[in-house]
């Protein structure tokens, strides 16, 4: 499921949002409409699963996550350029769809987010029964690393409203990727709860969460401190850097 914003203008691009776990394309609207101002056409993606509570989460896999994200490349008209922009647990299916479309990317966004290499899942200790995972305790959220930092009570309360159970399958089934040129995709890695520093030691380190960044040819880190969630507690700032890395 997806939403296209109205465009005002045309950079020639086209930036598909991709949001993280519990999340919509709802989740996207303040940032999107920053990015249509400044001229770019946007499509905010609803992965499958995450459109409603009362969705049939069971037979949901990886591959209709990451289908989803190539449909949405595939639909951009060839004189366009394609910035494919990818929050949280959406890091990985941006990542393997770069590897199914690798021509067709101008550029790939994390925002507070990154790569997973090949034979590695987000929750390889899921429960194979389990069939969704529903969003946690804030506390709980905080303790796994997932800061809460610049949302107040209002966007906590809409967070929890709105927010739909996360399909087990993707975040469960291994990434599996084949195709070397995905390494060659301009990668720029907004670093919202930790900084750039950070990230860049943990990739050189060869950390399961950022090994893969070490192995692409041209990463650019910009540091935008905040919490977890930038699409609310730092909407205009955030989509003023998207538009920068859109740009390049």
């Amino acid at each position: 499921m997806t939403r296209t914003s109205e465009v005002h203008g045309s950079t020639g691009t086209h930036i598909i949002l991709v949001p993280g776990f519990w999340l919509g394309a709802w989740a996207w609207a303040a940032v999107e409409s920053g990015l249509t101002r400044q001229g770019h056409r946007v499509t905010a993606v609803t992965l499958p699963g995450l459109d409603s509570t009362v969705s049939d989460r069971a037979g949901v896999r990886l591959d209709d996550h990451i289908a989803a994200i190539t449909e949405a490349v595939a639909n951009t008209p060839s004189s366009e350029r394609v910035v494919v922009v990818a929050h949280s647990g959406a890091g990985p299916v941006a990542y393997a769809a770069s590897d199914r479309v690798p021509d067709r990317l101008a550029r790939i966004v994390y925002v507070d987010s990154g790569p997973l290499q090949s034979g590695t899942a987000l929750r390889d200790d899921l429960d194979p029964a389990d069939v969704e995972i529903p969003l946690p305790s804030w506390s709980e959220l905080e303790a796994e690393g997932s800061s809460l930092d610049g949302l107040d009570d209002d966007m906590l309360e809409t967070f929890r409203d709105r927010a739909v159970p996360m399909p087990a399958g993707p975040a469960r089934d291994t990434v599996e990727l084949a195709d070397s040129r995905r390494l060659d995709v301009p990668t720029t890695v907004i670093c919202t709860s930790f900084p750039s520093e950070v990230i860049q030691q943990m990739a050189a380190a060869g950390h399961p969460m950022a090994a893969e960044l070490a192995q692409i040819a041209k990463v650019d880190y910009v540091d935008l401190p905040t919490g977890h969630w930038p699409m609310w507690s730092r909407p205009a700032d955030l989509a003023t850097a998207i538009d920068a890395a859109a740009r390049d």
